[in-house]
């Protein structure tokens, strides 16, 4: 499989090529393109938050801390004293970055679920909620945002199975077929629980017509450049 470095470099080169184009091209302002840009390159290593040892996983429950400590102050910075708030912000820190982390690996397996067009889908879902409804985006805007995601998901998985073909044998390795696949078959249990989820999170949407004029704006970015 391709190494932490192949991984985010890959995406964060997608990143900004995507980005970059459809600034271009009128679809987002600067300061988007920059944000999409970001979310690409943390998909690129966000199917790794299986791997036990990985870096992606430290990088993910890091940013994920930090987030849920800025929800934190926003959210009790005016019911709180400075006092008990810096305690609530450290302590949820923590128990973000070690506990909950040391949680998840127990219950996942490398190149299970996460490794997935499944969870692809469902990543770029809640991406397209969160920004919506937390960050009050624009339907469009908190589309793009969701997409941004799976793209860099789906750049991750590519490269998975680009490096589970030996070129030089003229062979496929034992782990082709384990990256980009609908769902974990040895685990379907797990896929009902993303289906779940997905269908919970369909109430937080924005439109689906947002949607439709994004892919229509995208057909055409594609049809001017090749």
């Amino acid at each position: 499989m391709a190494n932490f470095r192949t991984h985010i470099t890959v995406a964060a080169l997608g990143g900004a090529i995507t980005a970059g184009l459809g600034w271009q091209a009128g679809l987002w302002h600067f300061s988007d393109a920059a944000t999409l840009g970001g979310l690409t390159t943390l998909g690129g290593i966000m199917p790794d938050i299986d791997a036990d040892h990985s870096h992606s996983i430290r990088l993910i429950f890091t940013l994920l801390a930090i987030l849920a400590v800025i929800a934190a102050v926003v959210v009790l910075q005016p019911q709180l004293s400075m006092a008990r708030l810096v305690a609530v912000a450290g302590g949820l820190y923590l128990a973000v970055r070690y506990p909950l982390s040391l949680v998840f690996r127990r219950l996942t397996t490398h190149r299970g679920i996460w490794h997935s067009l499944m969870a692809v889908m469902l990543m770029s879902l809640l991406i397209t909620a969160a920004g919506f409804q937390l960050l009050h985006q624009s339907p469009v805007q908190a589309w793009c945002q969701g997409a941004a995601m799976g793209l860099g998901m789906l750049i991750h998985l590519l490269l998975d199975e680009c490096y589970s073909i030996d070129l030089a044998g003229s062979r496929l390795k034992r782990s082709f077929g384990t990256a980009l696949k609908l769902y974990d078959h040895h685990a379907p249990a797990t896929a009902v629980a993303m289906l779940l989820l997905m269908a919970g999170l369909l109430p937080w949407l924005p439109s689906w017509q947002a949607l439709g004029t994004l892919g229509t704006r995208v057909h055409a970015l594609w049809a001017s450049v090749f």
